[in-house]
């Protein structure tokens, strides 16, 4: 077991079984705090990885939300979670076509990791970029915000309906004193009996309270503010019952409770969830849509081909194998979904 497996035990056995919050919670700080997980070398590949039109056309969308908002100068252009940067950088590089956006645009990232701020700064220097541990520290004023593959990384509690009501699932330890294993609830939640409709026996739910708080923040900000935030995750709308907790390492699923903190650690996003925390606040929503169909709106299709154009045949034939991975729908393009929050009465390209 890893270190950080030895110290959850013993975190058990003196206080007694955890939430998967808690344990989603140390395991991905853990994980994130060790280095650089993306790309081949790494554990996944993230859209902005798989081909630079992904970046390139959030770049064109934040343009065309920034003249929805009425054009603001200043805007603070905002990142969750900006892993390496890569679609920040390729953002911006697309944002030089909209000049006057890109003056306006203050560069704020919101990371904790500081292997990963280290990268951000190696790619994203020459932008001035100002780093957050949480959006509660970003400055006052309008804001463009994207997250891609933020959400499915935050802390969910999970609940299973046992006798036709809701006990939350734990991790403790098997009868050894030594392994981390599931276990549920000897009584009711009053969590799952307030927030969770009646199910089936053994149905698993989900909660991300994290998640519902990021967008009632967003959601009265934005109504404040002004601006727009763009989601891109993997994740179901409507709501949906099952257990989606995941580890992935090396490209390959692996055991949840395995080498906690040597493993990518998510859950699929809960959209209605986290647009209804948003609008209760004051923010108008639109979608969700799947990312081939975003991605179509913005133009994929007539970028690629403006690739290809300057292109050597190996380079060609990644650009078109990037493409199709982003859109197609046995592959990113429908689990993969786009949700914006913004403020009142606008209109958002690809989301209208």
């Amino acid at each position: 077991m890893t270190a950080l497996g030895q110290h959850l035990a013993r975190r058990i056995r003196a206080n007694g079984p955890m939430s998967v919050a808690e344990y989603m919670s140390e395991a991905v700080s853990h994980y994130y705090a060790a280095g650089d997980p993306f790309g081949q070398a790494g554990d996944f590949i993230t859209a902005p990885e798989v081909s630079q039109v992904f970046g390139e056309l959030i770049g064109a969308w934040c343009a065309a939300s920034w003249e929805s908002i009425g054009k603001p100068d200043p805007v603070l252009l905002v990142e969750l979670g900006p892993g390496r940067g890569t679609m920040m950088a390729d953002l911006l590089r697309a944002a030089r076509g909209a000049p006057d956006f890109a003056r306006a645009a203050q560069l704020h990232l919101v990371e904790r990791s500081p292997a990963l701020r280290a990268l951000q700064s190696e790619k994203l220097a020459s932008y001035q970029p100002q780093w957050h541990d949480g959006i509660a520290t970003l400055p006052p004023g309008p804001m463009l915000l994207v997250a891609n593959e933020f959400l499915d990384a935050l802390p969910i509690r999970q609940f299973q309906c046992s006798g036709a009501a809701w006990h939350e699932r734990r991790i403790g330890l098997a009868d050894d004193r030594e392994t981390l294993a599931f276990l549920l609830d000897p009584g009711p939640s009053a969590l799952g009996a307030e927030l969770l409709p009646a199910a089936p026996e053994n149905a698993i739910a989900e909660l991300c309270p994290a998640a519902i708080a990021l967008g009632a923040a967003l959601g009265s900000r934005l109504a404040n503010d002004g601006g727009a935030a763009l989601f891109v995750d993997y994740g179901y709308y409507p709501r949906a019952y099952g257990d989606t907790l995941q580890a992935v390492r090396r490209h390959r699923a692996q055991s949840v409770l395995d080498e906690p903190g040597s493993a990518d650690l998510t859950a699929h996003v809960d959209f209605a969830a986290f647009a209804s925390a948003a609008q209760a606040a004051g923010a108008a929503v639109h979608g969700p849509i799947g990312q081939g169909a975003f991605l179509a709106r913005l133009g994929i299709a007539a970028r690629e081909a403006a690739l290809l154009q300057r292109a050597t045949p190996a380079q060609a034939a990644a650009i078109r194998s990037g493409c199709r991975r982003l859109i197609d729908s046995g592959q990113m393009g429908v689990l993969f979904k786009v949700m914006a929050l913004s403020q009142p009465n606008i209109a958002l390209e690809g989301l209208a």
